[in-house]
């Protein structure tokens, strides 16, 4: 049985590795479970899951789903979308459990091989899945002009689903433009990665900007830090000013999505979740954008209203 499926004909709480103190499932259990705001990238995972060979980051620590339920719960956010961490791979049975669990709550967006199969794709959308994540920093890129990702792109789109991209913003018009010929939604996670010391001058980053009226590229107000440049700001909360007022010109609020990227993997010394909270007031000092960012854009995007 492939390990994406297995998930379903398994105990979800077993899947979801559910050993906290049950502070997700009463936060899950209540009635007062409309969108108010949603937290548009954040990863969970527990110590002893299998993890790549070939990794960039191994995590000596848990991000349970009880401990982000908490952070959820203190800045009065009612949703979140849970990424697959890229030393997990294509195995993604605990985020699966994790949805399984708590199907109002949350939204997934997984790591998958283009050559999935159909009725595998269609059952992870049974699940509450809206994406697949391409993780691009440290491989080689794919040509996506290759058959197998034009039909992988074809099914994606069919789907209704986005693709997320991470990869150097110096490398996205290798990457968008081939998908936005698909037709597929596009979501460029952290600002779009532009390099630290070029920051929003970075080529890449101002051929995203160019992209505001395609009308299917979103991006993602997150982790500013991996975005940042030296000890002078290394939360990076500089360069997120800067960014999110050209993306809000370029984009409009209609198109930005806000992400804590909890529980900020290799960056915890520099930020924590209502640190990250607390950026978007001065990214996006407008209540009327904010709230666009925050619920209305995110809850379309990733089917809460489903």
């Amino acid at each position: 049985m492939d390990r994406d499926v297995e998930v379903m004909s398994r105990s979800p709480f077993e899947a979801a590795g559910a050993d906290g103190d049950g502070f997700a499932d009463r936060w899950h259990a209540r009635t007062d479970a409309s969108v108010s705001a949603i937290d548009g990238h954040a990863h969970v995972f527990v110590q002893g899951l299998p993890m790549l060979r070939e990794r960039r980051h191994t995590p000596d620590y848990s991000a349970t789903v009880d401990d982000y339920a908490r952070q959820l719960a203190a800045q009065r956010i009612s949703h979140g979308v849970l990424v697959q961490p890229s030393f997990l791979g294509t195995d993604n049975t605990f985020l699966l459990g994790v949805l399984a669990r708590y199907p109002k709550r949350f939204r997934a967006v997984v790591v998958v091989e283009p050559e999935i199969a159909e009725a595998r794709l269609e059952a992870l959308a049974r699940c509450g899945v809206v994406g697949v994540r391409l993780n691009l920093l440290g491989t080689a890129l794919p040509d996506l002009a290759q058959p197998s990702w034009q039909r992988f792109m074809a099914r994606i789109k069919a789907l209704d689903w986005h693709i997320e991209v991470q990869r150097q913003a110096v490398d996205l018009p290798y990457l968008l433009n081939p998908m936005l010929r698909s037709g597929c939604k596009v979501v460029v996670d952290h600002f779009g990665r532009p390099e630290p010391r070029q920051g929003t001058a970075d080529p890449g980053f101002q051929y995203l900007l160019g992209q505001g009226d395609s009308g299917q590229v979103w991006v993602k107000l997150s982790g500013a830090y991996r975005c940042a440049a030296g000890h002078a700001d290394p939360a990076g909360q500089a360069f997120g000013e800067r960014a999110s007022r050209l993306l809000l010109q370029a984009f409009s609020s209609s198109r930005l999505l806000w992400g804590s990227d909890w529980p900020h993997t290799q960056h915890r010394q520099w930020v924590d979740f209502a640190a990250a909270k607390a950026s978007l007031a001065q990214w996006v000092p407008d209540p009327l954008a904010r709230l666009n960012v925050l619920r209305h854009t995110a809850q379309d995007l990733f089917k809460f209203s489903q």
